[in-house]
């Protein structure tokens, strides 16, 4: 008899990790940019009677296209950026992961590259290697911006077939602004390329920082991809959307997505939250104050701060951020060590949650004077 049966593993997953940050029970977790703020009951009920009304169709199969879904989003992107869309520019899926997957299995695969600048979201690498898609990522200047004039050089030299910014990016949570979104798309058009704003905490966004859906009519090779895990506090339920300049593209989604992809309850969750979309908005203006006094207290307290437009902070430096990150789990503060040596990120909590990091920030660095302080 032979040897013990060798799995026929893609040789490029072989000893490859899957994705995701530590889930662990902690008084504050403030490490994967959630929500902190449970749905409010009257929220919850609602799902619950919808979901309950899907559940007497659950042998059939659900509307495959969302269409009601996908209205909804565009009537909350309407009142939301300013920027009306048909529903036929409007695209949902599980999570802003599975849209990125489809933007990926219609516009990557071999021979095309995709190209970012890092730091940014660790997810793309991965929609590369999944469709076998060449994937380059560049640096950011020291202040996490992107060079744009090196950036248009070198979408012109490296001729990409998709070009992905973050905006506020992860996580970093620095916007880009919209001039910089204009010039990068122009590039894109003269070679062919598309170019994925991906706006997942765009409702944390500062007043007057513009959405990049205002930018959709300008370029036809846009698409701005968001989802109602962050500011709709609907992380457990997975629903993702992109806005798209062109329609084509959603009816090339269509090709790429997996039959049904979107369940009868998931469209069900998502239809009820849209319309308490006003309530859980006041969350987001309560999260944006507590972002820019946990931002202006980190600075007086002598760290270095990145400003952000998202619910998260970047803040540093550190000469061993691992051990800061280890005393302030001791205190029950789960944070994340995310983006370059040296930095730390911490998702903005509840007001409590918020008041525990400073407390727990304090102890961990006050002995630490070289480990743990700027």
């Amino acid at each position: 008899m032979s040897g013990p049966f060798v799995l026929p593993i893609r040789a490029d997953l072989v000893g490859i990790a899957s994705y995701g940050a530590p889930q662990l029970d902690v008084a504050a977790r403030l490490n994967v940019n959630e929500n902190p703020f449970p749905l409010p009951d009257d929220l919850a009920a609602a799902m619950g009677v919808a979901v309950a009304a899907a559940a007497v169709d659950l042998n059939r199969y659900p509307d495959r296209d969302a269409t009601r879904l996908r209205q909804a989003l565009a009537d909350y992107i309407a009142d939301e950026s300013g920027v009306r869309v048909p529903v036929e520019r409007v695209w949902a899926a599980n999570g802003s992961n599975e849209v990125m997957h489809h933007v990926f299995l219609a516009f990557g695969g071999p021979g095309r590259l995709a190209i970012t600048f890092d730091p940014t979201y660790s997810m793309y690498p991965e929609y590369a290697r999944d469709t076998f898609t060449e994937y380059e990522a560049y640096p950011r200047t020291a202040e996490f911006a992107i060079d744009v004039a090196a950036a248009v050089d070198l979408i012109l030299r490296r001729r990409p077939t998709l070009i992905l910014l973050t905006s506020p990016n992860n996580p970093t949570g620095t916007a880009l602004p919209q001039a910089d979104i204009r010039a990068l798309a122009q590039a894109a058009l003269e070679v062919g390329a598309m170019v994925v704003v991906d706006e997942a905490y765009a409702e944390f966004r500062h007043h007057g920082v513009p959405s990049a859906c205002a930018l959709l009519d300008e370029f036809p090779n846009l698409i701005v991809t968001r989802t109602m895990s962050k500011a709709f506090a609907l992380a457990g339920a997975r629903l993702g959307y992109a806005v798209v300049a062109d329609p084509r593209v959603v009816d090339t989604f269509m090709v790429v997505r997996l039959p049904y992809h979107l369940s009868a309850v998931t469209q069900a969750v998502a239809l009820t939250a849209l319309r308490h979309s006003d309530v859980l908005q006041a969350q987001v203006a309560l999260l944006r104050d507590e972002r820019d006094s946990l931002s202006s207290w980190l600075v007086d307290a002598g760290f270095t701060v990145v400003p952000s437009d998202a619910n998260f902070i970047l803040f540093g430096r550190f000469d061993d951020r691992d051990a800061v990150w280890r005393a302030l789990l001791e205190q029950g503060v789960l944070i994340r060590q995310a983006g370059p040596a040296g930095w730390l990120r911490v998702t903005v909590g509840t007001p409590a949650e918020n008041d525990m990091f400073r407390q727990a920030l304090v102890v961990a660095t006050s002995s630490r004077d070289e480990e743990g302080r700027p």
